[in-house]
């Protein structure tokens, strides 16, 4: 199955469009295991144990896990996913920009080694940083366009000799010329709903993936009114509001409530 079509089967069978990421951060964590990098993979197991049935697809986000060298527990992490929710797709966050035989290897660390679904790639070469991705069949490609981080502008809102922004054109080349297989979607966030809506246009029918909802104050509302139309799955992430919406023992029940609360939210704003 295409992990586009894993996504929106999921989607339908959990009325959802929430996706939780997965950034641990062991400084984080609920006592005893606080600053216990160890206890990488049972935070998130425990995370994933709880939000399973409520979250459309998981996030992990690779430099949470490298920094603490902790590779092997995502790998433990996701073979966990994959025996507690096979019919949850998994998005690799690991924004690779390369080319060539060193993206080639890229590609083989997210869908051989870690088994993803679907990774986020930088365009910033060209579709020469995305084409070596497209020889595993089946797997997703999320093409960053216009980022949630105030920063993103300095860059993606220049405006090219076409009168376009590069940000447009990102999303212009994404949804025709670098969709050779209908395999790639773009990454735009909550803090930008009207570039939301602009990315729709421009790409009528490609998935979106939209971080910064919650700690990164994108209104989730917002968001789904300006991105989602029938038949255009959006993906609408919130990390650490989930993760951490206890410090206490009783974590994975209120990352639960939280990730419930949210899903609701998401699901009003469609209606």
């Amino acid at each position: 199955m295409s992990f586009v079509a894993q996504l929106v089967a999921s989607q339908q069978r959990r009325d959802s469009m929430l996706c939780v990421g997965l950034d641990p951060e062991p400084d984080r964590f609920p006592q005893p295991w606080r600053g216990d990098a160890a206890r990488i993979f049972d935070f998130c197991a425990r995370i994933v144990d709880a939000t399973k049935d409520v979250a459309c697809c998981f996030k992990p986000q690779i430099a949470y896990f490298a920094a603490h060298r902790a590779e092997d527990q995502l790998e433990r992490l996701m073979a966990h996913l994959r025996r507690v929710a096979p019919d949850v797709p998994v998005i690799l966050d690991a924004k690779r920009g390369d080319i060539g035989a060193t993206a080639e290897q890229y590609a083989r660390e997210a869908f051989v080694r870690y088994q993803a679904d679907a990774v986020t790639l930088s365009p910033y070469m060209g579709f020469d940083s995305i084409e070596p991705y497209l020889k595993h069949e089946g797997k997703g490609l999320f093409v960053l366009c216009r980022t949630s981080n105030p920063g993103g502008a300095d860059l993606q809102a220049l405006p090219l000799a076409s009168g376009a922004l590069l940000y447009e054109q990102v999303a212009t080349l994404a949804a025709g010329a670098w969709n050779r297989s209908a395999r790639l979607g773009l990454v735009v966030g909550a803090t930008w709903p009207r570039e939301i809506a602009r990315v729709r246009e421009l790409a009528p029918t490609l998935p979106l993936l939209i971080p910064g909802v919650g700690a990164q104050g994108g209104d989730a509302r917002a968001a789904v009114q300006a991105g989602w139309r029938e038949g255009a799955p959006i993906i609408v992430n919130s990390s650490r509001a989930i993760l951490y919406a206890s410090a206490a023992a009783d974590f994975a029940s209120a990352a639960r409530d939280a990730a419930i609360a949210t899903r609701e939210v998401l699901a009003q704003a469609r209606r």
